[in-house]
């Protein structure tokens, strides 16, 4: 995408943020990468009336898997105190899950974090409609005391929600302290940390992130007060324990946060090779219907597992009832107030 699109498409971001003239914006990345996001946001911004900056870190050393959490902020204080001192962080290096963001969330920063490919940015615009449905689906989602997912596969599943706050993510902040990502547009909060209960049976054709591939036999999950006592399987289950296994960290097999995505522009089959355009599957996160677990982490929510170990499934063909009334129905939501059309 040549600059001046990508300026456009960040504008529209920034206003969608609610960024006016006046406020201080900086854009964080790393090395590298995303230098031209740094140029197409500082563009967009001083368009707004806002003083821009660019933080840029230098490259981090090599590291194996997907290590959440884990930043190169951890060792320079100063520069956490100044984005501390912003007023939206533009986040193009993934500081999720770690402590510096908590902190510089807790200073009232906004942070909005943009780490995929253009093309999916512009596609995945964040809009009125996908905000006011995914709020919606937020209030349903925090009244609720009991979460189940079933499936035709065998998935049943339950989960207590009484301790963890609900997650909204519709792909821009306006509010003080709130962190979003842009692309998204889903739900999800956390199950209790013994309230977790059952069977996950992912199928073929779910999505195993951050491997970035499509299940080719199904994985079967046992649950139990909140953690995941077996994974049963073919090649896919055996790759997800060598993977979790790599991490030496037992807090890896706990139930992490659990939802269902809601934006009508976010494609299952763009996972392909030749198709995934990059970037660290916010798509196949986000597409209509899903139903998506995770394993790991509940920092983010609050929780004391602060394990880098950390997977993602979002699941095609589920149905998700909250306190025995449906939401979703074998892959299609059925609430008429958080319907959307597909694009």
């Amino acid at each position: 995408m040549d600059h001046a699109s990508f300026t456009e498409i960040c504008l529209h971001q920034l206003k969608m943020s609610g960024v006016r003239n006046g406020e201080r914006l900086i854009v964080l990345t790393q090395g590298n990468d995303r230098l031209d996001y740094a140029d197409a946001f500082m563009a967009a911004g001083q368009r707004l009336g806002a003083s821009m900056y660019h933080m840029r870190l230098p490259a981090p050393l090599p590291v194996g898997g997907w290590n959440v959490g884990v930043t190169g902020l951890a060792a320079m204080p100063d520069a956490v105190e100044a984005l501390k001192a912003c007023d939206m962080l533009i986040d193009c290096i993934f500081l999720l899950f770690s402590p510096e963001q908590m902190a510089i969330q807790a200073a009232g920063t906004r942070i909005l974090t943009a780490v995929e490919p253009p093309e999916l940015l512009a596609r995945m615009l964040p809009t009125k409609e996908i905000r006011e449905k995914v709020e919606i689906a937020g209030e349903m989602l925090a009244k609720a005391k009991v979460m189940r997912i079933t499936s035709p596969h065998g998935t049943d599943v339950t989960y207590k929600l009484n301790t963890y706050p609900t997650v909204t993510e519709y792909a821009c902040t306006d509010e003080a302290g709130r962190w979003d990502h842009w692309p998204s547009g889903f739900v999800f909060t956390g199950g209790d940390d013994d309230g977790v209960d059952g069977q996950i049976v992912v199928g073929v054709g779910d999505i195993l992130l951050p491997q970035n591939i499509y299940v080719r036999e199904p994985i079967i999950y046992t649950i139990e007060k909140g953690w995941v006592t077996d994974i049963r399987g073919g090649l896919d289950a055996e790759l997800v324990k060598s993977y979790m296994g790599a991490f030496n960290d037992p807090r890896g097999m706990g139930m992490s946060h659990v939802g269902w995505g809601m934006n009508p522009h976010a494609k299952w089959h763009n996972l392909v090779p030749g198709a995934f355009p990059g970037g660290m599957g916010m798509e196949p996160r986000s597409f209509y219907g899903n139903v998506m677990f995770s394993t790991g982490p509940n920092n983010e929510l609050g929780g004391p597992n602060d394990t880098a170990c950390h997977l993602d499934i979002p699941m095609r063909g589920c149905s998700l009832f909250l306190d025995d009334e449906p939401v979703v129905i074998d892959g299609d939501i059925v609430v008429k107030d958080i319907q959307m059309a597909r694009a």
